[in-house]
């Protein structure tokens, strides 16, 4: 559930015009606001910045941006180019389709997806011709160094566990289900995507197929939320790495390993580079954590049991490198870069002590890989050296999100985000290594920090019309005598001497970053621009600590994190002259519309309002209705049913929310998704029930169309709307 958080929406909204074929056309907003003040028109009307790629003669960066309309509740995909420095912005895209993943295949040609089907163009948008003829089945590609080879991905029937309706009653809509992983995020399982290997020729590509998972029953890439990263070309175009959890029903729903398997082009054998030929996994019993089986025994562990994902060469071709967590059912296990040396076999870790959330591979002397990683609430770029120390090359208060160097070896394009400002294309030039002692903080030389120049300004017309919240940082004191970071939001209308409602935001995950991130949804600038102070602690659990206060949070959802939401917001209320004790609301998704839940019963009249979206209400109920079951057994250990429990299953049952009803008596609104699988959106409907049945004033939203997210621009505006009415009800 990591990466329910992590992964936000890239969505806007934008002004129409419907051309000759009653297709809406959606570009640009030249939207003009009546205030300085944020709205959800507003947030929605800023485009987002997706795929981001440096021609080969690191001249030009394209890049994708996403727009929607609210009018026709739909998007448009377009494909813009620049130069390197920025200069020469100009869109690409003339049509109403959506135009996507824009990759170079030399320095004037541009590939990207349009309609189902890979189409090139030069960089100036001219001699557009469609290279792919598959009707429409293409969902992702890459194209191999060479360019006489490329990888499709695209969805083939799966019936190994719902199985197929008779031929002759072709309108039933039952599914017989034979197994668990019969759904996942949203969707039911009757298709899972496979990569073909095609031949190129002239840049057209042959109809011809191989399917590199040919017969076997395994999703490549691996859902819910792999894409085209999860494969990769060898330099000499000869091999492909390929991410793939090679496992279905019930054995999938239990574990996350996934592994890094290597398919020779020539022999169409295929290696998997995790593991020895001969390993055979231990069975382990799906009712309980892995933590405590023999999978995760020590001598197993160098088989790497746990997510092994996102395969990339080396320029030489001598080495790969991947993120790679070392436990078997533990999603938020430490994300560690791994590079394996393809002549030796051999296996090193990066000494880092946090998460690895994207990397590229350098190509000079002094840096050997790139990656991006959170530290104290800040996603920022760092260099490995020869002898896998790092070297941070970014200090700020901001995220970055993605990263790729260019042929050159001279510049990195990336792309950063924070709590006040939307994603943007920079341009960073990482300096040399220099010859420094070590500063203290283990597997960190020192800090050089890096000339950073911004090349996108993708939303400045409307920002310039915006008035933003200050941001703060503030260490609180926890239970247990650590020091916790805690990001603070001012009103964007801040008056010195005046005290301003105050809502507590609880993160999810559970073990997801409380970072600089913009979100076109839980936007802290939003929230500061209805008046509000935000109080964001980075509780026990998050990632940027140490994994020892990450662990902290699997098996005690109901304690030290909750002691550190109360903590953060007494803090304020006692100390922030700004925060008006009696009017305090508390806010969260996921795990942290868990949290809202848990808080209602123990909070002692320290809030006036709750808003709790698509959070955990009944945590026995959540077990088996769940779809990735590893993630339960993880967090709560075992079953409900086992007795004698384990003391951190006895604990997580017995503080479930839902039993703590009877405590309940402080205005809650409940908000879910009918299409969310992960946490079923009977959770939420529970809640609100509960409330009512007791008298308290509760609203539900419910999304019968909406997954764990609100994606679709109308469901959005709603949302904002009845988020910001429920909340100056009660506090304002």
């Amino acid at each position: 559930m990591k990466r329910i958080i992590l992964a936000l929406a890239v969505i806007s909204m934008l002004p129409t015009v419907v051309n000759a074929q009653d297709d809406v056309k959606i570009g640009k907003s030249n939207i003009k606001l009546e205030s300085r003040m944020m709205t959800p028109e507003a947030l929605w009307a800023m485009g987002r910045i997706g795929t981001v790629e440096v021609s080969p003669d690191g001249k030009q960066v394209v890049y994708q941006v996403g727009y929607y309309s609210v009018k026709a509740n739909k998007s448009r995909q377009v494909i813009c180019v620049m130069d390197a420095d920025g200069k020469n912005n100009r869109q690409l895209s003339v049509s109403s389709k959506s135009e996507t993943d824009p990759t170079w295949l030399d320095a004037n040609t541009i590939a990207y997806l349009s309609g189902g089907e890979v189409w090139a163009m030069k960089s100036d948008g001219t001699d557009r011709r469609q290279l792919s003829k598959t009707d429409g089945k293409v969902e992702g590609f890459k194209f191999s160094p060479d360019r006489t080879k490329v990888i499709l991905i695209e969805s083939i029937p799966f019936h190994e566990i719902i199985k197929e309706n008779p031929n002759d009653l072709p309108k039933a809509t039952g599914r017989r289900v034979t197994d668990l992983m019969y759904r996942h995020w949203d969707h039911y399982v009757e298709s899972i995507q496979h990569p073909f290997l095609c031949s190129v020729s002239g840049y057209n590509i042959a109809t011809e197929q191989t399917d590199i998972l040919d017969g076997e029953p395994y999703e490549c890439p691996m859902e819910p939320f792999g894409g085209i990263e999860q494969l990769a070309w060898s330099p000499d175009s000869k091999t492909i790495a390929y991410t793939c959890r090679k496992k279905t029903g019930l054995e999938y729903s239990i574990s996350t390993d996934s592994d890094i398997y290597l398919y020779n082009i020539g022999t169409r054998k295929t290696t998997n580079l995790c593991k020895p030929a001969d390993y055979k996994a231990p069975a382990n019993d799906p009712t309980r954590t892995l933590k405590i089986q023999p999978v995760n025994a020590p001598e197993n562990l160098k088989n790497n049991v746990g997510y092994d994902q996102n395969p990339q060469f080396s320029p030489d071709g001598k080495y790969i490198a991947w993120q790679s967590m070392e436990r078997d059912g533990y999603e938020a296990d430490l994300n560690r870069l791994c590079i394996y040396e393809m002549a030796t076999g051999t296996k090193r870790y990066v000494d880092w002590k946090s998460d690895v959330e994207a990397f590229c591979w350098g190509y000079g002397k002094e840096h050997l890989l790139y990656f991006l990683s959170v530290w104290h609430g800040c996603n920022n770029m760092y260099a490995v050296t020869k002898d896998l120390k790092t070297i941070q090359l970014t200090e700020s208060w901001g995220d970055w999100t993605s990263l790729q160097l260019a042929n050159d070896g001279k510049h990195i394009i990336a792309t950063r985000q924070s709590l006040s400002a939307p994603t943007d294309i920079y341009r960073v030039t990482p300096m040399a290594v220099q010859d420094q002692p070590l500063d203290g903080t283990p597997g960190v030389h020192h800090i050089i920090e890096s000339p950073i120049e911004q090349i996108s300004f993708e939303n400045k017309h409307i920002l310039d019309q915006l008035t933003f919240g200050k941001v703060q940082q503030r260490w609180v004191d926890t239970s247990d005598g650590k020091k916790m970071l805690v990001w603070i939001m001012l009103p964007a209308n801040y008056e010195e001497g005046k005290k301003y409602p105050t809502l507590l935001f609880c993160e999810g995950g559970p073990q997801s970053p409380v970072s600089q991130f913009w979100s076109y949804r839980w936007n802290f600038q939003m929230m500061a621009a209805n008046g509000y102070v935000v109080i964001a602690p980075n509780r026990h659990g998050l990632p940027g600590f140490g994994q020892e206060w990450k662990e902290e949070i699997s098996g005690d959802w109901s304690g030290l994190c909750m002691d550190d939401y109360l903590a953060a917001i007494d803090d304020a209320a006692e100390n922030l002259p700004f925060v008006d004790k009696d009017r305090l609301g508390a806010v969260g998704a996921s795990f942290g519309g868990f949290s809202v839940y848990y808080l209602a019963g123990i909070h002692e009249k320290r809030f006036k309002a709750f808003i709790a979206h698509d959070g955990a209400f009944n945590l026995a109920a959540m077990y088996l209705e769940t779809e990735e079951n590893w993630f339960s057994n993880w967090e709560y250990d075992e079953a409900y049913w086992h007795r004698p429990q384990m003391p951190n299953a006895k604990k997580t049952y017995h503080d479930s929310p839902h039993k703590m009803v009877e405590k309940w008596d402080t205005p809650i609104l409940c908000i879910h998704g009918e299409k969310d699988f992960r946490i079923n959106y009977t959770q939420g409907m529970a809640a609100f029930n509960a409330a009512r049945m007791k008298g308290i004033p509760a609203e539900l939203l419910i999304f019968p169309d909406e997954n764990h997210w609100v994606l679709k621009p109308q469901n959005g505006i709603l949302w904002q709307r009845t988020f910001f009415n429920w909340l100056d009800r009660w506090l304002k």
